[in-house]
């Protein structure tokens, strides 16, 4: 193909078409057409991209794993700018680039850039504003993927948390029945005994005293043994010795029982006893589903704080302090699977930051979950919040086997992770150090055998230009 020819197909080009033809006379002067088979792969992430790539037919697409599967990440049609930008910091792509159809690009080599800013201005503006565009579109795709990896993760960890509570919900309302089946009964037997206003009253004090005490946290054996026991004091009174699973968990002494014995006499006992152990069991078995009830609603309303849930999506004062505890909530059940101990300690005057607290919230997940990882079985993650001058300082602080300082100098860069494959995307610091830098924060490592901080600074004021970073979107 004549140069003329490559002018003029870059003169009906979408982006190139609007340059002065000097430019693109210039360019096609110094740029080779090339022809790209379907199904090539044109750039992988092993290697530098050598040429700015003008496309003139065909598709080119770049597919991206980063944990969450393989997905098309972007693509170039006729019309777009693709491979190596001037200015660009992307060497290499995140993903394979291949060419879906065949494929036909004016390729400039990226040696001839230098001049290309020097002679093309204008085409050198439009390669600028693609870079742009193409950094926004793969940081919103990386910051995408990442927000569904700790989705997943939050999913996991909650419905962990959430299992405990409503199976007691379920376990105590499958037996309510049948104890407030017995108490009716019982009630009824002692109205038709037609006791004395002594007894009744006897009757009284001690099913009030058994709703008061506190069941023990008997071990099996200890259950065991004190089942036993109260089988072989009913056996004694001449009573169904079947009552001693019941009379088990009213965790009173057996003084008090024996005085009941006596206040009620020895033929209103076994009535009494029924009455008093369905009693215990229908008041313990209301308190275990108002428990379990009270856990699941304060494991809601954490996760509604954790994401800022039905929250315009505007910058607001942000509790740090509240944002920490939800996501220690969220975490408690990966760190008791990994017999981590987790401590939060919180300055009672702790300020608020302005910013956005979803985004905070990441990144306190993130460090929490990386420093819980880091720690052996049972291990200890410290997190701490305190005013700093005009900041507030959120330190998470691990007794891992730290990092060296290779590691520990590259944590921060995109898909750089120590975690095996799978594990994870390498993308969890960088959107930490992202969101820090977007909410004009600082975030700095220390590490040593035996110890890792990660030390987050935010700022509690507004700047003087009329916001923080965070406020003014930056």
């Amino acid at each position: 193909m004549s140069l003329d020819t490559i002018v003029h197909r870059l003169a009906a080009h979408r982006l190139i078409g609007p340059a002065p033809v000097a430019e693109r006379e210039w360019f096609a002067a110094h740029a080779t057409l090339r022809m790209i088979a379907k199904g090539k792969v044109v750039a992988t992430t092993s290697a530098p991209m050598e040429s700015l790539w003008i496309l003139l037919s065909g598709q080119l697409a770049i597919s991206v794993n980063r944990g969450a599967g393989l997905r098309k990440e972007m693509e170039w049609l006729p019309g777009d700018l693709g491979g190596a930008l001037p200015f660009s910091r992307m060497t290499a792509p995140p993903g394979n680039m291949v060419a879906e159809e065949a494929t036909e690009v004016v390729a400039l080599h990226r040696d001839h850039f230098p001049a290309l800013i020097r002679e093309c201005p204008q085409i050198t503006a439009i390669c600028v504003h693609v870079m742009v565009d193409r950094a926004r579109h793969f940081r919103s795709g990386e910051l995408r993927d990442e927000k569904m990896i700790s989705l997943g993760r939050l999913a996991a960890g909650l419905a962990h948390e959430l299992n405990n509570p409503t199976s007691a919900v379920a376990r105590s309302a499958n037996l309510l029945p049948r104890y407030v089946s017995d108490a009716d009964g019982a009630a009824r037997a002692l109205g038709a005994a037609r006791l004395t206003p002594s007894q009744l009253e006897a009757i009284d004090a001690f099913r009030d005293a058994a709703r008061r005490a506190t069941d023990p946290q008997l071990t099996p054996i200890e259950k065991s043994d004190r089942e036993d026991a109260m089988a072989a004091w009913l056996d004694g009174h001449h009573l169904d010795a079947s009552l001693a699973d019941a009379l088990v968990g009213v965790a009173v002494p057996e003084s008090s029982i024996e005085q009941l014995a006596r206040d009620v006499g020895p033929a209103n006992l076994e009535t009494t006893i029924r009455y008093v152990a369905a009693d215990h069991a229908t008041s313990r078995l209301t308190m275990e589903i108002v428990t379990a009830a009270e856990r699941i609603s304060s494991l809601v309303l954490a996760v509604k704080r954790f994401t800022y849930l039905d929250q315009a999506t505007a910058p607001k004062l942000v509790d740090v302090g509240q944002g920490l505890r939800d996501t220690l909530t969220i975490l408690a059940a990966k760190a008791r699977q990994k017999s981590v101990s987790v401590s939060l300690d919180l300055a009672s005057d702790l300020k608020q930051v302005p910013g956005f607290g979803g985004e905070l919230n990441q990144v306190w997940t993130n460090l929490i979950d990386n420093a819980i990882d880091a720690v052996p079985q049972g291990g200890h993650v410290a997190v701490s919040a305190a005013n700093d001058g005009d900041h507030v300082a959120v330190r998470v602080v691990d007794d891992g086997p730290g990092m060296t300082e290779d590691v520990r100098a590259r944590i921060f860069e995109p898909f750089f992770t120590t975690k095996a494959v799978g594990e994870g995307t390498g993308l969890g610091l960088d959107i930490v150090h992202r969101i820090i830098n977007d909410h004009g924060g600082t975030i700095d490592v220390a590490s040593r055998p035996g110890q890792t901080a990660f030390t987050v600074k935010l700022f509690t004021t507004r700047t003087t230009d009329g916001g923080s970073p965070a406020e003014r979107g930056v």
